[in-house]
């Protein structure tokens, strides 16, 4: 399902989410203060808009209210996040993310309204694009540009059929190393076993035929 976001700052962080959010296929609106990231951008993003972010009538014009969420990646003026994000938050955003420059400025941001945040440069932009635009996606780990570990929900069809069944490896180019069940993680998994609703299965593949996978 197609979902909408508003990245506001374009720094390396925010550029990298935009980017691959877009090649993802999901509508994006990137906003900056500087003319020249926006120029950057425009060609590879929805729209690109340039505007104060701290200036409650241009996040007004922007409609931030109507998209799925917005992201702050302006981690590093405290000042202006902290003011974006309340801001955001009076309009009526559905979900604020932010990032955070440390422990402080996180929790400052937590306290005026950010759903969720961002402490390091380690949350890459392609792992955050793909928690946001998957409904099954719980967790990512990337191994290399080609390859991942990844956390997904258990796809419908599949509950109450075994891996045997299923021919997961043949089929699917991928390999499930471990299940998440209630509250136990079985890593010594019998491929005979009937898969059950609410499982969360372990995978490792190939980026694309995991994204396959989640499409289901």
């Amino acid at each position: 399902m197609k979902k909408s976001f508003v990245i506001i700052g374009l720094g390396r962080f925010g550029t990298s989410l935009a980017l691959q959010l877009f090649e993802m296929g999901q509508e994006v609106l990137a906003v900056d203060i500087e003319s020249a990231k926006v120029e950057a951008i425009k060609d590879h993003v929805t729209v690109a808009a340039q505007a104060d972010l701290r200036d409650e009538r241009a996040l007004l014009q922007l409609g931030v209210q109507n998209f799925d969420a917005v992201i702050i990646s302006i981690g590093g003026d405290v000042q202006s996040s902290i003011m974006a994000t309340v801001l955001c938050k009076e309009l009526g955003a559905r979900m604020i993310i932010a990032k955070a420059a440390d422990a402080l400025h996180a929790k400052l941001l937590k306290k005026v309204g950010a759903d969720k945040i961002l402490m390091t440069e380690r949350e890459a932009g392609a792992r955050l694009a793909r928690s946001l635009v998957s409904e099954s996606l719980i967790d990512y780990l990337e191994l290399s540009d080609q390859y991942s570990v990844s956390e997904i929900s258990i796809p419908s069809k599949w509950v109450g059929h075994s891996l045997n069944e299923l021919r997961v490896r043949n089929i699917y180019d991928i390999s499930v190393i471990a299940i998440c069940r209630d509250e136990s993680i079985i890593v010594k998994i019998d491929p005979k076993e009937d898969l059950k609703a609410g499982d969360i299965l372990v995978v490792i593949g190939e980026n694309k035929d995991i994204s396959n996978i989640m499409k289901r």
